[in-house]
């Protein structure tokens, strides 16, 4: 092992000496606490510190980091105080993680490290977002992502380095090559001679390099750094190592044949560049020794502070009003029109489509908003599948509304990306039917992030849905359920023009992940006057669309539709509807005065009946109101099955057919 020390002084590599040895005698007192039973569980990075002390002492303080499991030298280099490092592990309180979260499993706002989650690959987009947040605010500064030989065989490594390259970000991919993904071996992971060859495929730089040099991977990403800002284009970086620990102390080394260890053991990144330091005369043996001790001492001293933490009391409360950001900044208008009774209507209005509103409350938010980026696909001069940005490039720049690549994993972690460094983004799905290709950066990342460590999502997915419209199983499924499951989102989901521009507007300004669900059908086909201003309604508020005493009927996007217009072909009943407009949170002080306004309540939603919200509304029902009651709780939802292509077989599919059959047998009771 060749060590290069350009122009460092002794004092610098003394310097990377101390922090490339400190996570080393930490595993190892790690090791013996396993061992004792005292701490559950360990990623052992032993034998890999030289890569994440060397890229962390490369960058700056504040320049953004996503490590993975074995990446303990990130942390430490970063000055994060190793009792509090000890707390989070231990699953204490006073952690990183307020205890909600494992081992390597969260992140630090302050220290610029994201939380990584155990899928791996889509940490990889997340610096995408940041680098882009840089490039758009001029500053002079990368992001890192780790990832491992394993994870580079997952889609969002491709979709995070294509994105990268084809939007020339200033990131950094490290992979850390230690030759197994837990037990796989790399020969059964890929058929490329080297992982770095794959940067040529996308276009940009790439380098291999001895991944157990501290001196190499430092100077390297310090150069990497320099190329990435000077030419605002991304580098992949494949580090050659070893794991000579299991993936994790409980799944053993077996698998491993024995003659690695033996191999890899001569190129220990420590006891190499500690030998290399006393042959240039810049340590002694007894310098080292001190070092050692030190820094023994010093991890015995933190470990006491840390078995110190006292024991976790749950508090509900708490783990409820910590799964969303605060709201800070509102529009000045508030709009309230959720009571029939009293609508609230200031200002000059317009009459508008559905799809104009929702245009409206996008430009007025790039208007006031300078840090508001919008992302998609054909978004830009296309002006979207459904014309909602027409005319927004020419206005705003393509820097602001930028047309993606078909990866709707990336672009969904470059949301949050860019929400950690600071900015606000909207993407859109062109197809609520496409976001499965990015549920797991929604359901894993987005929802979960800031209950895990206190990192806002602010992001908007909009999402276009609904059938009615003969296109068939892949763009007309209502999916809203998905999600509505996953606490951490907010999920909106209106029926009018007014109410499509105050919670878009409302879903730009908070500081949550907001799945904002448009019905295609209603997009040309209703309109309504609107607030020419720029106003917001409240998310999490229903809204009482018509008062009524035979029955009350809760819906939401075309079922409102649907409820109206069979309420005017049927003068001798008298309907109450309820418009949920938000479907996570639910209102349920609204759900329980339409209850009590008729006392039999008839849930309509386009989705399908199985699985669909209605269930959950109705069984929620019978357990507060159940006294209040006059008849047995209806649904009226649609078939069990794929929406079809043919518009008789759709027809046939979509609840609307069966509504007034089902209000027929709710009024017999």
């Amino acid at each position: 092992m060749q060590f290069l020390r350009k122009k460092l002084s002794n004092e610098q590599l003394i310097d990377l000496y101390k922090s490339i040895l400190f996570p080393r005698l930490i595993e190892e007192k790690m090791l013996v606490l396993l061992r004792q039973g005292r701490i559950s569980k360990w990623f052992s990075g032993i034998g890999q510190e030289a890569i994440a002390v060397g890229v962390t002492m490369a960058l700056d303080a504040d320049e953004w980091i996503m490590p993975l499991h074995r990446n303990l030298g990130v942390f430490t280099s970063r000055q994060m105080p190793l009792h509090k490092l000890f707390k989070q592990w231990q699953g204490n309180k006073d952690g990183y993680s307020k205890a909600r979260e494992r081992s390597f499993h969260f992140g630090s706002k302050e220290h610029h490290i994201c939380g990584m989650i155990s899928h791996l690959g889509p940490q990889m987009a997340l610096a995408d977002g940041v680098a882009l947040a840089h490039k758009l605010k001029k500053e002079s500064k990368v992001s890192v992502a780790f990832t491992g030989d394993g994870g580079t065989s997952e889609g969002d490594f491709h979709e995070a380095l294509n994105v990268a390259a084809v939007w020339d970000l200033p990131v950094i991919f490290i992979i850390e090559n230690n030759g197994y993904g837990l037990s796989t071996p790399t020969n059964e992971q890929y058929r490329c001679k080297n992982l770095v060859d794959k940067a040529v495929g996308y276009g940009i730089e790439g380098i291999q390099i001895d991944g157990n040099n501290i001196l190499e991977v430092y100077e390297t990403i310090k150069n990497a750094r320099e190329f990435c800002i000077q030419n605002q284009k991304p580098m992949l970086i494949e580090c050659m190592t070893f794991r000579m620990r299991g993936h994790e102390e409980a799944s053993g080394v077996k698998y491993v044949p024995k003659h690695l260890f033996e191999e890899w053991e001569q190129k220990d990144p420590i006891k190499n560049y500690e030998e290399w330091l006393k042959q240039e005369g810049i340590l002694t043996d007894g310098e080292i020794a001190d070092l050692k001790t030190q820094t023994k001492n010093h991890i015995e001293a933190e470990l006491k502070i840390g078995f110190e933490s006292p024991q976790v009391i749950p508090n509900t409360q708490e783990e409820v009003n910590d799964l969303f950001a605060p709201r800070i900044n509102r529009a000045e208008t508030i709009i309230d029109n959720s009571s029939v009774n009293d609508p609230i209507f200031n200002g000059k209005q317009s009459e508008k489509k559905f799809i104009n509103a929702i245009s409206d409350a996008l430009s007025q938010s790039m208007d006031r908003l300078n840090d508001f980026v919008l992302m998609g696909q054909d978004i830009a001069e296309y002006g979207g599948a459904f014309k909602v940005t027409e005319g927004f490039v020419e206005k705003y720049g393509k820097s602001r509304v930028r047309n993606t690549p078909i990866c709707e994993s990336a672009i969904v972690g470059t949301a949050l990306g860019l929400s950690m460094a600071g900015m606000k983004s909207m993407m859109e799905m062109q197809f609520a039917d496409f976001a499965t290709v990015g549920f797991n950066q929604i359901i894993n990342n987005l929802a979960k992030i800031h209950y895990r460590w206190g990192q806002q999502a602010d992001v908007v997915v909009r999402m276009p849905t609904g059938g009615g419209v003969g296109a068939g199983p892949f763009h007309s499924q209502s999916n809203e359920a998905w999600f509505v499951h996953t606490p951490g989102l907010k999920v909106v989901y209106p029926s009018s023009p007014i109410d499509a521009k105050g919670l878009l507007i409302a879903a730009i300004n908070d500081p949550n992940p907001v799945l904002f669900f448009e019905h295609k059908g209603l997009y040309r086909s209703v309109t309504g006057m609107v607030p020419d201003d720029y106003y917001e309604i409240e998310i999490g508020k229903a809204k009482h669309v018509k008062t009524g005493t035979d029955c009350s009927l809760i819906t939401y996007g075309a079922g409102v539709h649907w409820a109206l217009e069979y309420q005017q072909k049927h003068p001798q009943l008298s309907i109450d509807i309820l418009d949920l407009r938000t479907l996570l949170p639910l209102d349920y002080e609204a759900i329980r005065a339409a209850v009590l306004r008729t006392g039999k309540v008839l849930i309509l939603h386009e989705d399908t009946l199985i699985g669909g919200l209605g269930g959950e509304i109705a069984a929620w029902i019978t357990e507060h109101c159940f006294e209040h009651l006059d008849a047995p709780i209806l649904r009226c939802a649609s078939l069990d099955t794929p929406i079809p292509f043919n518009l008789d077989l759709e027809k046939n599919f979509m609840a609307y057919t069966r509504l007034g059959e089902t209000i027929e047998k709710l009024m017999r009771y």
